[in-house]
């Protein structure tokens, strides 16, 4: 697998001249080469963002394959595997992408809250969708990071580079609202969706062979990335999807607590716990009382 560790190398890979920075670039989609086919899987050390309009293909990503479609904005965090498949760039493409080096925002506030983006960790089929004005209002703030690196270098250049990377992604995350708002159809079906996979896991054996569902396991079921699953959810319901599998196993062993004379440590292993007292510390957790005083106070 190679490994792509520097702005310098992508410039390289894509025969581009060398960066103006070291540590930050913004390379517009007519400067890319106009077809590239690549299947081998490449590790990318540096974080990304992207706006594609124009271009037809796709790009394996963790588990899935996303066809590009207009206006489309993905993003990737240092450390991702991609693997370009094939991409035709057409002589209207319209576009850029932004790559900027851990080392950059290491010692600023982004560096430190950059977690909180969580969109990094979304699958491609997850992306960003942009109106012409939001798609306007992204470029307009890449201009500026580009002006800002192709001047001579001062002591308020970081700053202000790494500023306006925060300004871009929290307009990517108020347009990622708008995009769970106007999809909240499609959102309730998932929901929907994820409470049936919830029982049906539940009236399985797989509690007792595989414990507790996971985020990971409730999104791949789904095709989804955990975080998006979560995103989602927490957009439509106010609960995370770890919030909302931690009710559902609390409602169930309620349930079983009122409804049946098994021990607490069977009704534990029934619903996926290695640990009965794992058990008793999320119901008290949750309900302020253990499973015990539950069901002597019912």
């Amino acid at each position: 697998m190679k490994s792509i560790e520097s702005i310098f190398e992508v410039h390289s890979l894509m025969g581009l001249a060398p960066p103006s920075h070291p540590l930050v670039s913004v390379i517009p989609v007519r400067d890319l080469p106009r077809e590239m086919v690549q299947d081998e899987r490449i590790r990318f050390d540096l974080f990304f963002v992207s706006l594609k309009d124009g271009i037809t293909g796709s790009m394996g990503y963790g588990r899935n394959s996303y066809d590009y479609e207009d206006g489309t904005m993905i993003f990737s965090k240092a450390g991702q595997v991609l693997q370009p498949q094939h991409e035709i760039i057409s002589d209207d493409a319209k576009g850029w992408v932004l790559l900027f080096h851990p080392d950059l925002i290491r010692r600023s506030d982004l560096g430190r809250s950059i977690g909180q983006y969580t969109f990094f960790d979304y699958e491609t089929h997850e992306a960003l969708h942009l109106s012409e004005k939001e798609q306007q209002t992204v470029t307009e703030i890449v201009a500026k990071i580009r002006d800002e690196y192709e001047r001579p270098i001062d002591k308020h250049s970081q700053k202000l580079i790494v500023s306006n990377i925060t300004l871009l992604l929290d307009y990517c995350t108020r347009y990622y609202d708008r995009q769970f708002i106007i999809r909240t159809d499609l959102n309730q079906d998932l929901m929907a969706d994820f409470e049936v996979l919830l029982r049906d896991y539940f009236e399985s054996e797989n509690p007792k062979e595989l414990g507790l569902p996971t985020v990971k396991f409730c999104g791949q079921q789904l095709g989804l990335s955990p975080k998006y699953l979560s995103d989602l959810l927490k957009k439509e319901s106010g609960k995370s999807a770890k919030e909302h599998i931690d009710a559902f196993v609390i409602n169930r062993a309620k349930n079983q607590l009122l409804g049946s004379s098994h021990s607490i440590g069977e009704i534990a292993f029934d619903l996926g716990f290695e640990y009965s007292q794992h058990f008793s510390k999320l119901f008290k957790k949750r309900t302020g009382m253990s499973p015990k005083t539950y069901r002597q106070l019912n």
